[in-house]
C-alpha cells in the first residue's frame, strides 16, 4: 500500500458543487483543500463547464491516486434529477480527460461508513469529518460532503487492501464508474 494517498470527493449539484481533498499519511488523515463552485451563470452549459474546469484545475494540482463522487440516488422531480446527472456527468468528464480513477457512493453508505447511521443529519457527518481531520468543520455543507465521500473512500481503500483479491467480488458497497 501507498505511504500517502490524497482522494478527491466531489459533491456534484446543478447550483453547487462540492468538493474536498483528504491526503492519508502512514494512516493519519489531513485536510488538503475543501471549497464549492457556485456558479452565477444562468446558462446550464456555463455552469456545467466551470465544473469542469474547476475539477480539472484540482486533478492537476493535486495529482488524487482516485475520486469519490456522491451517485445521485434522490430527486424531487424529473428535472431536477437530470440536472444533477449532468453535473455528475461533467465531473465524471474532466476526470475521464484526466484519466482519473472514479468510485461512486450512495450518500447512506457514506454516512454509515463515518456516522454509524445512513440517515444521519449533515450536521452530524460535517462533526465527524473533522473529528477526523482534526479541524474545526468551517466549511459549507456541500464541501462537508465531499470531504465525508472522500473520507469513506479512504476506509474502503483499506478495507479492500486488507481482504485477499479472490475474496473481493463487488460486494463492497463502492461502484467503480
Amino acid at each position: 500500500m501507498t505511504a500517502e494517498r490524497i482522494i478527491l470527493g466531489v459533491d456534484p449539484g446543478s447550483r453547487c458543487m462540492g468538493y474536498g481533498l483528504v491526503r492519508e499519511r502512514s494512516g493519519v488523515l489531513s485536510l488538503v483543500e475543501a471549497g464549492v463552485v457556485r456558479p452565477d451563470e444562468e446558462a446550464m452549459s456555463a455552469r456545467l463547464g466551470l465544473m469542469f474546469t474547476r475539477i480539472g484545475e484540482l486533478l492537476r494540482a493535486h495529482e488524487p491516486q482516485s475520486v469519490a463522487v456522491e451517485n445521485v440516488f434522490f430527486a424531487r422531480n424529473s428535472a431536477s434529477a437530470l440536472k444533477l446527472g449532468q453535473a455528475r456527468g461533467a465531473v465524471l468528464a474532466a476526470c475521464g480527460v484526466h484519466g482519473a480513477q472514479v468510485f461512486g457512493y450512495e450518500p447512506t453508505l457514506v454516512k454509515k461508513s463515518l456516522v454509524g447511521a445512513g440517515r444521519a443529519e449533515k450536521s452530524q457527518v460535517s462533526f465527524m469529518v473533522g473529528q477526523l481531520l482534526g479541524v474545526k468543520p468551517d466549511w459549507a455543507e456541500d464541501a462537508g460532503d465531499a470531504l465525508a465521500l472522500a473520507i469513506c473512500h479512504l476506509n474502503h481503500f483499506r478495507f479492500m487492501a486488507a481482504v485477499s483479491a479472490g475474496q473481493a467480488t463487488g460486494q463492497d458497497g463502492a461502484t467503480r464508474l
